[in-house]
């Protein structure tokens, strides 16, 4: 997907979405789908004033998938 169409997308009337999974150390991110493409928009929960992330559909179906199969290689 191109960036420029990926971040030049509205996200005026998103509907942000916190994990269930949320605990109290307010270490949280939010997700919202972009309406206008197949992609989702990513923020800080405590900063909501800040830029938000986005990638595409796909991108983020592979990056869940991997947090779940506990695939993700760190540092």
């Amino acid at each position: 997907m191109n960036p420029n169409t990926l971040y030049s997308a509205s996200l005026d009337g998103a509907t942000w979405y916190k994990s269930s999974y949320t605990a109290s150390n307010d270490q949280c991110v939010e997700i919202a789908e972009l309406s206008a493409l197949p992609a989702v928009a990513i923020r800080d929960s405590k900063n909501t004033d800040l830029p938000a992330s986005r990638v595409s559909a796909t991108g983020w179906a592979a990056f869940v998938g991997a947090l779940k199969a506990d695939a993700l290689v760190t540092a």
